[in-house]
């Protein structure tokens, strides 16, 4: 309970230097994944064959519409808009989990082997012609899932070093997929037509037997998802400061491995792996408010995820109809460069805001260093009037250098030395130099010189 506490203490610290989000996007933010959902339902609920108008839909999907259009809206339209909800959610909820959890803005199921495992485990039993249950199905996929990504965390050292995880994931990714391949070629032509399609992600004749498959898993994931999130702020923070927070970093890396395959390995099964919704979702979180953390990341992530996949089938299903197209391919279409340009914007805003922020702290000089424009603090630290410094009385005025010459203190040195400039005083050797009083005997502008003893030759 203490490092969870902790945990929830820090991930609600504002990180230093943070950027604060334009107000404008971040207000609209909810407004605009609303929006789009619904266009986005809409559309898919309406066109296709048959049309069916928009006034039309409340009947087909409440009373029970036993017409053609009826039929058509609520058994096979329907299930597959909810369906697209709930696999976008899972899937960009997860990339947010691998990102945070191994702090590399490109850890993506597809990278780390989650995907292509998952998708092993389903397609090998269809290639050698054992007859399983439709309901083991997740569960292999989930085996595959795990298969991948703790062979990723394993080979690269259970994750101490992001870029070795990034890579050693891809090389596992690649092992996988070498096995599909050859699993394509062991299979026959109909099994082969199968298996490219659910390869490339496909919400094609889902069915509401397919959602409730889901709900089981979706109760696991979703409260372990809630007690992850505050762990993932505090992990952005590196491994040696999440252990002084009270986490333990590979722990916690392992648990987050275990959700991410949780809430990916059920929808691999039920639509097959869906590319690059776990990249552009949560880039388009941290895009809309880049100041916050996972907390508040993680349900706009599964937002924008449940937003990609319900536009993305929409040309899926009707850009080359009557032949319906894979929707992973889509996602991976758009996906990708969206996601790259949103990288590439959030990194140069962050650069500009350092600029700036680092330009404002060079134009900030110290009070009573030589050469500050403004203002010099007194003896008791309250600023003065016009750098002078009170007087024998405690009335501000010149105050006498310790040679006895009097002198104006802390205001700027003449850049010249000549006797007599505005801000110059006079030493003891009668040289123009800077004031003694309050300035530490390394920023005085001549410092005294040093003796020298001893003859020449001991020199």
């Amino acid at each position: 309970m203490t490092a969870l506490s902790s945990a929830s203490d820090a991930a609600h610290v504002p990180a230093a230097g943070a950027r604060r989000p334009p107000p404008r996007a971040r207000r609209w933010q909810p407004h605009l994944v609303i929006g789009i959902l619904l266009a986005a339902s809409a559309c898919a609920l309406c066109l296709g064959t048959p049309y069916v108008p928009p006034h039309r839909l409340p009947g087909a999907v409440l009373d029970g519409d036993t017409t053609l259009a009826g039929i058509v809206v609520a058994e096979l339209r329907l299930p597959r808009v909810v369906l697209a909800l709930i696999a976008g959610a899972c899937l960009g909820a997860a990339g947010l989990v691998l990102q945070e959890a191994l702090r590399n803005p490109l850890a993506v199921p597809e990278m780390l082997g989650v995907s292509s495992g998952a998708a092993l485990g389903v397609a090998a039993p269809l290639v050698l012609a054992l007859s399983l249950p439709a309901a083991v199905q997740p569960v292999l996929a989930l085996g595959g899932a795990a298969l991948g990504g703790g062979l990723t965390l394993l080979a690269a050292g259970l994750g101490r070093s992001p870029s070795a995880v990034l890579l050693t994931g891809a090389a596992v990714a690649a092992a996988l997929q070498a096995a599909l391949l050859v699993l394509m070629v062991m299979a026959d032509q109909l099994d082969l037509q199968l298996i490219y399609r659910y390869l490339l992600g496909s919400l094609s004749a889902r069915t509401w037997d397919d959602v409730t498959a889901l709900w089981p898993w979706l109760l696991v994931a979703v409260p372990a998802l809630v007690l992850c999130a505050p762990v993932l702020s505090v992990m952005r923070l590196g491994d040696e400061d999440a252990e002084a927070l009270g986490v333990r970093a590979q722990r916690a890396r392992l648990l987050a491995l275990a959700i991410a395959v949780v809430l990916i390995a059920p929808v691999t099964a039920v639509c097959g792996p869906v590319a690059w919704v776990g990249f552009l979702a949560p880039h388009l979180a941290r895009w809309f408010d880049p100041s916050s953390g996972a907390v508040r990341w993680l349900p706009w992530s599964a937002a924008w995820g449940a937003v990609v996949v319900t536009v993305a089938d929409v040309p899926a299903r009707l850009a080359l109809a009557p032949v319906e197209t894979p929707a992973g391919a889509w996602t991976a279409l758009l996906g990708v460069p969206a996601g790259v340009a949103l990288m590439r914007s959030g990194g140069r805003r962050g650069r500009n805001g350092g600029r700036r922020a680092a330009g404002s702290a060079r134009g900030r000089v110290p009070d009573g260093v030589p050469g500050a424009p403004a203002s010099s603090r007194g003896p008791d630290g309250a600023p003065g009037t016009g750098g002078s410094s009170p007087g024998p009385g405690g009335a501000p005025g010149a105050s006498p250098e310790p040679s006895g010459v009097p002198g104006t203190c802390g205001t700027r040195p003449a850049s010249d030395g000549a006797p007599g400039a505005p801000g110059a005083s006079r030493g003891p050797d009668g040289v123009s130099g800077v004031r003694r009083h309050g300035v530490p005997e390394s920023r005085r502008a001549f410092p005294p010189p040093v003796e020298k003893t001893g003859t020449e030759d001991e020199r």
